[in-house]
């Protein structure tokens, strides 16, 4: 993710959605897909990120940042559908900027089990359903937008793929008409691994999933 400081309490914050502009004052301001993002400084090292879709709370965040400058703790909250939440604690390094959150960030975290279901859409299709994350992208493979719904999800998040060969394919996600990430998914000769390669938009490397057949 990148935060960059436009003078004053202005920031321009890119969390994965695209750029993001907003007065790190703690009201809520137009965000990304019909949302809206607050930022307020609760102490001079931690700040509190939430964001929402009308008058439900999507997100919250709390951000440390530590002594040094060079690590930024991201306690998250999603709030789910249902009215569980869902905690889960990122670690980023910096790889740009100074001491302040201003800067560019990776995420160190170690990756959490996921639990993938794929079942035969319609004739010719399939459905991913990402049993963790509570979603669901069911498409075929003839280049058209099918939308991806789940918790959270924006309501322009779609998919398009196409067949690589017998044992891959390549799946196009998008938000509207911006692009999100590209994904290559491929199955091991002997069918027990499937391999899961996601390249986001604006991610300078991408995320290697690897699930076990069950």
């Amino acid at each position: 993710m990148k935060v960059a400081s436009d003078g004053g309490k202005r920031y321009t914050f890119d969390l994965g959605g695209g750029p993001e502009t907003i007065v790190a004052d703690g009201t809520d301001q137009p965000g990304v897909f019909g949302t809206t993002l607050s930022v307020s400084a609760e102490k001079p090292n931690v700040w509190k990120v939430v964001r929402k879709m009308g008058d439900r709370i999507m997100l919250v965040a709390e951000w440390v940042l530590s002594a040094d400058g060079a690590t930024l703790t991201d306690h998250f909250s999603s709030y789910q559908a249902d009215g569980s939440i869902r905690k889960t604690d990122y670690l980023f390094k910096r790889t740009a900027g100074n001491a302040s959150f201003a800067g560019t960030w990776e995420d160190t975290t170690p990756p959490s089990p996921l639990e993938l279901e794929i079942e035969a859409f319609e004739s010719d299709g399939l459905s991913f359903i990402n049993l963790t994350q509570k979603t669901t992208k069911s498409l075929k493979f003839d280049g058209k937008r099918y939308p991806i719904t789940g918790v959270n999800m924006p309501a322009s998040f779609a998919s398009s793929g196409r067949r690589v060969n017998e044992r891959a394919i390549q799946l196009f996600e998008s938000i509207g008409d911006k692009p999100y990430d590209t994904q290559q998914a491929e199955l091991s000769a002997d069918s027990k691994t499937l391999t899961m390669t996601v390249q986001p938009q604006n991610a300078s490397k991408p995320r290697i999933l690897i699930f076990d057949r069950e």
